[in-house]
């Protein structure tokens, strides 16, 4: 039985790409029912469409609002049957309506170990502030940026010499190893979002989970 998913991403999709390989791999119990973007010539739609996933694009500049925009957006999520929506370098921020519907079926990954670091230039603020670590977080999603109760997080050590794309380049496998674990882990049941809170198995959340060995998320 698999899992039925969209994924939602405004650029090159290289989330994408880790979770239809750990899909192939036979890693990710999930059905890819759709790839959308804010953008017709985002790589993720060709990227998707060479897997044979169904896409679809909105433009945004076509409609008077952001509501009306995300509005009908996530018809069409809706309509492909997806019952978890991942957020996989979607640049947009989305309306409270849309988040209130979708409260504990849809997630984004960040690149910062939030709650530091919202918004852009994560790699940038982390440098300057002089970080030992750095790292990515999984999180549902509500109606404050990068807000949502944290799922899980995975961290690497800030090396003497890094720069923004150094460090970008380093933690990007590991946002993909994060990424696909947490999908898996919404898959199976294993994590779900209630009352505003992670709860991992029977258990709600003191602190985000972490990546073990084999790539699965145990306790922090």
């Amino acid at each position: 039985m698999t899992f039925p998913i969209a994924v939602l991403a405004s650029g090159r999709g290289s989330n994408l790409a880790a979770l239809i390989d750990a899909r192939a791999a036979g890693r990710l119990p999930v059905e890819f029912r759709l790839v959308a973007s804010d953008k017709a010539d985002a790589p993720a739609l060709r990227h998707a469409e060479a897997h044979d996933i169904p896409t679809f694009a909105l433009d945004p500049k076509t409609f008077t609002s952001r509501a009306e925009f995300d509005a009908a957006l996530f018809a069409n999520v809706a309509a492909s049957g997806a019952q978890l929506v991942v957020l996989a370098g979607y640049m947009r921020i989305l309306d409270a309506a849309v988040t209130a519907q979708w409260t504990g079926r849809m997630i984004n990954i960040h690149p910062s170990l939030l709650p530091k670091y919202r918004g852009l230039h994560t790699h940038r603020k982390a440098l300057k502030a002089g970080d030992a670590e750095h790292g990515a977080s999984v999180h549902f999603v509500s109606a404050e940026l990068d807000g949502g109760p944290v799922i899980a997080q995975v961290r690497i050590d800030v090396r003497a010499g890094d720069t923004e794309d150094s460090l970008a380049a380093r933690l990007l496998p590991n946002e993909h190893r994060l990424l696909a674990a947490c999908v898996d882990a919404i898959a199976r049941g294993e994590v779900r979002e209630r009352d505003g809170r992670v709860w991992f198995h029977d258990r709600a959340l003191e602190r985000p989970l972490a990546l073990d060995a084999a790539g699965r998320l145990a306790g922090a």
